[in-house]
Order: structure tokens, then sequence, then C-alpha cells
């Protein structure tokens, strides 16, 4: 297993859902963790708690909304403050779904501000830090919609369209920072397809009602049988597995890629 004692990892939007499972994963090998995302104090508290029961010698919570670039500044200062991110890893967003000529604009403008600039804030901030040190990682949660499109998601297939671009242009800025025994800087997306989070669960349930009262695995298979053809969901802890390997010093030369977990979506 990767050993991350002594490094930091700032995960965005990491108090609940995937980015809590990847922050997970990360405190699992040992690192701390600085905690961000929306919540209330009982959440926050809550999901800081588990994260130091799960490894994390010390799991603290940094505020910043990803739309505006002062804050993301204020929140890059206090993380590098309390030790600096030797692992950043961009999974706040948010989406919103239809036709683009309904598409509100505010919806647009709040998707590719959260989705893909906050990202080049955190991003800018953090990886000259990262090159000085001669260890970084930045792995940027993008989706299978950063490889594909489908309708009636424009602002979100454009912002992880470029999130995908955008750390490739990074890595290729970084890629002589460090030496294998640093272990150097690296960008990667990783890019999911369908996965297990409680935004799915009510079309799990409508499908498996639709096919009769079928149980959960069948209804799933059903669900993903156009598009992904394992026709197996990703959990979370998956994706916060291949995070922790991204994080690996074998993984030196492994940057500027955009790994899809989405069961051959994308080999169609």
């Amino acid at each position: 297993m990767t050993d991350l004692t002594g490094k930091t990892a700032l995960v965005t939007g990491s108090v609940q859902g995937i980015g809590l499972a990847i922050a997970e994963e990360l405190a699992k090998a040992g690192a701390r963790i600085a905690v961000h995302g929306l919540a209330g104090d009982a959440q926050i508290e809550e999901a800081c708690q588990h994260l130091r029961d799960k490894g994390a010698p010390q799991a603290e919570f940094f505020r910043g909304d990803m739309r505006h670039p002062d804050q993301i500044a204020e929140l890059m200062q206090a993380v590098e403050a309390w030790g600096g991110a030797d692992i950043l890893v961009n999974n706040a967003g948010i989406q919103h779904t239809a036709p683009i000529a309904e598409m509100p604009v505010e919806k647009w403008d709040a998707i590719l501000s959260i989705n893909l600039s906050a990202a080049f804030h955190t991003m800018r901030h953090a990886m000259p830090k990262m090159a000085e040190r001669g260890y970084g990682r930045v792995i940027n949660i993008s989706s299978v919609h950063g490889l594909i499109a489908s309708p009636d998601k424009g602002p979100y297939t454009a912002a992880k369209f470029g999130l995908v671009g955008l750390s490739k242009v990074a890595a290729l800025e970084y890629a002589a920072a460090g030496s294998r025994a640093t272990g150097g800087v690296t960008v990667n997306c990783i890019c999911p397809g369908w996965t297990e989070t409680a935004i799915i669960e009510p079309q799990i349930e409508a499908r498996a009602q639709a096919l009769g009262g079928v149980d959960r695995d069948a209804a799933i298979a059903d669900l993903l049988k156009e598009k992904q053809p394992s026709q197996r969901t990703n959990t979370p802890a998956e994706i916060g597995a291949l995070a922790v390997w991204l994080c690996s010093p074998v993984a030196h030369n492994i940057t500027g890629t955009a790994i899809p977990m989405d069961g051959g979506w994308t080999s169609q």
C-alpha cells in the first residue's frame, strides 16, 4: 500500500460523497487531510473526526467558496500556513441539466466557475510550492463527460473537457520538476462513469419498479446497459483507491492522463 505519512492532502468538496471517500482513502494511507466543502458545523466536525478515525494524523476544515478567486486564494494561503498541499484533489463540482437554449446563464457561469476555474486557481497557488519541494500530486476529478458528450449537459461537459485540457497543460509545465527520488510533480484526471452516490439512488429504485420489482443489481445493470458495458457502477472508495495509487512514488512518470473509470463506456 502507498504510504503517505508526512504528506498533506487538500480535497475540495470533501465533507460528503466522492470527495469524502477520496479523503478517507488518503487518510488510510497516513496523509493529513485539509477538509473543504459546504456544510454546517456538525457535519464538518463529523467529517473531520471520521477521517481521523480512518488514520489521518490531522484533519482540519478550511473554508472557501469556489466561485470566488479571492476566497480560493485565502483558502490556499491557509492550507500553506498549515503545512502546504503536497496533494491537491479538485473534486468540488455542481451540475444542472437542460438544453443549451434553455440553460440559465447563471447556471453556466456557476458550473464553469466551480468545476473548471476553481481548479485553475488552486493549481496556480499550489503547484509552484510542489515544484520547490520536488513532490506534488494534482488529481482533478473530471468525468466520462470530460471525454465524450451527452445532451443537456453543456456547461458540465464544457467544464470537464476544459479540466482535462488544463491538466495536460499543467502536466507539461511541471513534468521536469523533482526527480524519481523525490517523486516528481504530476497532474492527472480521473474520469468516472456511473458511480454509487445518493444522487443516483432514485433512478435505481425507479428502474427496479419499472422492471417489476427486480433486485438492485438487476436494476443497476438495466440502467447502465446503454452506456456502461460492464453494467456495474464504481464505488466512491474505488475512485479514492486510484487517487492514492497516483500519489505513490512509482507513479512519478504518469502525468497528463485522463483515466476513465467507466466500465468501457468511452471504448465504444
